[in-house]
């Protein structure tokens, strides 16, 4: 049988061990699932013949080297800081790799060595990245291939509540990592440009400039700019295009509701708090606040904030119970970011029977012949529950297919690489399609940023 190691049995891996044990009688599988929680991982294998589940402690070099040597391929879950180990174990014995991050200068960095052992190191192949690179590709070498010129391209992705589920006033709850939600957007500047102009957004304007989309079906939503777009340039062929922008997805006023934390310094991780695992969230919320021997903690925020009597931004903050004494953040040594994450997580994690919802939205523009074009191209999906959630459906299938096209010697070519070729994006895409991700594109009138030539 040929030995697949999954490393890391979270929320995201539903999917993709799912997809690979339907697989493994006819593809000749065994599935073993490593975990630093032995628990998880045999959770995870549903006591399926073709499976196993193993307590691995990817700091541990021994165990490590040990469930990477007994592979034939590495599919590592794992944060993506812990991948590189992995890695290097996959170097040294001559393993296939996948992973759903970002490829990091140290990933980058073995590339040589996987091309000369005919590895094949595929990374981003989740939903974000990953779907979007593979949907955003198949659109553009499709108008190239006809001979036409990139214009504009802009792509947008959120993990969402369902709408039969969204029952708060942020429209909004947790359906991947918390943590990377309340960090969300720092650590440099936005970058991108606009009919050919760049553009620049500090972390701390970041939610008060958005944009605005509608999705056949679902309405309108909103949308804030991702970290740097400009990286996207060079690795889509798009050097000369006049407009790329990246973006998240959220419903109507979440970012003006989100800013109210940025602007009072709760998502920031770079200090600790003293007696935090005592303090309760009004004490909390009043950290941020100036000393009055007179004004209360609501009234204090209302002033900073400039929030009037009846603006719906009060009600949301109500609504997260940040004024009550009963609740205790229950965090030693807690930064700003860690504290405000508790807070949330009582209030927006997915129930049993939550769904959450899938939203990518891409616009590709271009000239073709002397006159300009559009394609809308956009992705929905709702999840099944709390556990088998669109998001691990998203990320975790893409991994899975790609696996085992890499076995099957469909996926060859050697390095640490993307899903944008026509060998990759091509054969996922069709088998995403029968899984229900589906891409559903119209032609519109092309208007761009500057119908006008203004500057």
């Amino acid at each position: 049988m040929r030995n697949i190691l999954i490393i890391g049995a979270g929320r995201s891996a539903t999917s993709l061990i799912r997809y690979l044990l339907d697989k493994s009688e006819k593809e000749d599988l065994f599935i073993t699932i490593g975990d630093i929680s032995i628990q998880s991982a045999q959770k995870f294998t549903s006591n399926h013949p073709n499976a196993r589940g193993i307590m691995l402690d990817v700091f541990n070099d021994v165990q490590r080297k040990e469930a990477v040597e007994n592979s034939d391929l590495v599919i590592s879950m794992l944060p993506a800081r812990y991948h590189i180990e992995v890695a290097r174990d996959c170097i040294e014995f001559g393993k296939h790799m996948v992973t759903a991050s970002y490829v990091s200068k140290e990933m980058q960095a073995l590339n040589h060595k996987a091309e000369s052992k005919g590895l094949v190191f595929m990374n981003e192949i989740g939903l974000d990245p990953g779907v979007d690179h593979m949907s955003a590709m198949q659109v553009i070498d499709r108008i190239r291939a006809k001979g036409g010129k990139m214009l504009l391209f802009e792509s947008f992705c959120g993990g969402l509540i369902a709408p039969e589920s969204d029952d708060n006033l942020w429209n909004y709850k947790f359906t991947w990592n918390p943590r990377n939600v309340v960090l969300a957007g720092q650590g440099g500047a936005a970058e991108f440009i606009q009919e050919g102009k760049y553009k620049y957004i500090p972390y701390h304007r970041l939610f008060r400039r958005t944009e605005f989309i509608n999705i056949e079906g679902y309405g309108k939503f909103e949308v804030y700019a991702n970290r740097n777009s400009l990286q996207y340039q060079s690795i889509y062929g798009l050097d000369n295009i006049l407009t790329l922008y990246r973006g998240t997805i959220r419903r109507v006023g979440f970012s003006r509701a989100w800013n109210m934390f940025v602007q009072l310094g709760m998502t920031d991780d770079s200090y600790t708090i003293p007696d935090s695992e005592t303090m309760s969230y009004r004490d909390f919320v009043n950290l941020f606040l100036p000393y009055s021997p007179s004004d209360t903690v609501e009234l204090k925020l209302r002033h900073a904030l400039k929030i009037d009597q009846d603006d719906l931004m009060w009600e949301k903050l109500e609504e997260l119970d940040l004024f009550t004494k009963e609740k205790k953040l229950g965090i030693k040594d807690a930064t700003p970011a860690m504290g405000l994450q508790k807070i949330l997580e009582d209030k927006w994690t997915l129930a049993p029977h939550d769904k959450d919802m899938i939203v990518m939205y891409h616009k590709f523009g271009y000239e073709l012949k002397g006159k300009k074009y559009q394609i809308d191209s956009h992705m929905t999906l709702i999840g099944e529950d709390q556990t088998h959630t669109a998001m691990a459906k998203t990320v975790g299938l893409p991994v899975a297919i790609a696996a085992l096209k890499i076995l099957n010697e469909e996926i060859t070519t050697p390095g640490v690489q993307l899903p944008i070729a026509k060998e990759v994006y091509e054969p996922i895409l069709k088998e995403l399609e029968e899984n229900g991700i589906i891409f559903h594109e119209k032609e519109v009138d092309y208007l761009g940023y500057n119908p006008d030539n203004l500057h």
